[in-house]
């Protein structure tokens, strides 16, 4: 497994080297001594979850205030086009975002520091993506900017089929800049 750096700072990808036979695969998908070496505390990702959505679900975008949350996400069956939105103000990548596609066939992980919106849409008629999370929920931390939002100018691959009435009625990045000054 090796370690790359994204266009946002703090944002890393975890790239596993698949083993593939006439069985199929193996593959390790978290390996605690890499990550600790990349300043990463194995021990604080204290929940995972687990989400499957149908072609062109979107979901997102989804952040926490306060501390935030970090954390690692990876697509165990299809592929997601996966985004990313610094909404740290000290950040040199403040208010940039990053596409990346997260599918079984790479099984990469993200990294996603605590600070970011994020963000899918399913690239595949079943997708799930599972996360490993630093912090247990706490819904008055909630964030969420619509989908569609035009400062944010996200490029969705797909028509979106399916979205929570949640995210439909997120608001704009301009109330959420005002809501975090």
């Amino acid at each position: 497994m090796r370690v790359e750096r994204t266009g946002l700072d703090g944002v890393l990808l975890f790239v596993p080297t698949p083993h593939r036979d006439d069985r199929g695969l193996f593959t390790r998908t978290f390996d605690a001594a890499l990550a600790a070496e990349h300043g990463l505390d194995p021990a604080a990702f204290i929940q995972d979850s687990q989400s499957r959505s149908r072609l062109g679900t979107i979901r997102g975008m989804h952040g926490r205030s306060g501390r935030g949350e970090a954390k690692l996400v990876r697509c165990a069956r299809g592929a997601v086009h996966d985004v990313l939105v610094d909404l740290r103000p000290g950040s040199p990548t403040f208010g940039r975002s990053q596409a990346i596609t997260l599918d079984d066939a790479t099984f990469i992980t993200l990294y996603v520091p605590p600070g970011f919106l994020h963000g899918f849409q399913a690239l595949t008629e079943q997708t799930d993506v599972c996360y490993r999370i630093d912090r247990e929920h706490d819904p008055s931390e909630d964030l969420a900017v619509r989908y569609d939002d035009p400062d944010l100018k996200i490029d969705w691959p797909l028509p979106a089929t399916a979205i929570s009435s949640r995210d439909l009625s997120a608001g704009t990045w301009a109330q959420l800049l005002d809501r975090l000054t």
